[in-house]
């Protein structure tokens, strides 16, 4: 039976996925600090984390997926924005080097009272998210290949067809962790980007 809340709706802690990622090397964080970058990558076999204080989306949808890592087969929440913007954004991941031990490579952007992060046709591939949530009229239950309000499903991305999703007209998310193992995007603007190599564990949360 399809299964359909329409309106404003507030979750806190709800169990989905947003915000940006970026691939663990100094190559792709400098290319992103120039400006606007198509970007298309994905960080195989490990994870990484991410926080940000606020994130404003437009065209929401969120659906289930299986991610093929180096690793194996990861079950994956994948959500999409048509467009979004994000404050204070903060994105890690710890590298096990042979030899030298962990190290660690930590990006931030869009600082409180500067100019935000943004992205378009953003998907994130995670399994993990704590925030708080608003959701302007949502569609809970809707067929992931019926979607209207968001990007739609991520070519390439496997998925059951007529799985569960949603979607909404906008969303907004406030202080947000996640953990993710995938993201790709058509532009991704990264403002204030500064990022930190170290030795040792040093992560968003």
């Amino acid at each position: 039976m399809e299964s359909l809340a329409r309106g404003g709706t507030r979750w806190k802690r709800f169990a989905v996925v947003m915000v940006p990622s970026v691939a663990a090397t100094a190559a792709i964080g400098i290319a992103l600090s120039q400006g606007a970058l198509a970007a298309s990558f994905s960080v195989s076999g490990q994870q990484f984390k991410v926080t940000a204080d606020r994130l404003d989306g437009q065209g929401f949808v969120q659906y289930g997926a299986v991610d093929s890592t180096k690793v194996g087969k990861k079950p994956v929440a994948v959500v999409g924005f048509n467009s979004a913007k994000i404050e204070n954004l903060c994105q890690s991941v710890v590298v096990p080097v042979p030899v030298f031990g962990d190290t660690s490579l930590k990006l931030t952007a869009g600082a409180k009272g500067g100019p935000k992060v943004e992205a378009k046709k953003l998907y994130i591939d995670a399994d993990d998210l704590g925030a708080n949530a608003t959701f302007n009229n949502i569609d809970i239950g809707v067929s992931a290949d019926d979607t209207t309000k968001g990007p739609g499903t991520h070519k390439g991305d496997n998925y059951a067809k007529g799985s569960f999703a949603q979607q909404a007209d906008s969303a907004t998310f406030t202080n947000v962790k996640q953990r993710a193992w995938a993201t790709t995007a058509g532009t991704f603007k990264l403002s204030g980007l500064k990022m930190a190599v170290t030795k040792g564990k040093s992560e968003c949360y």
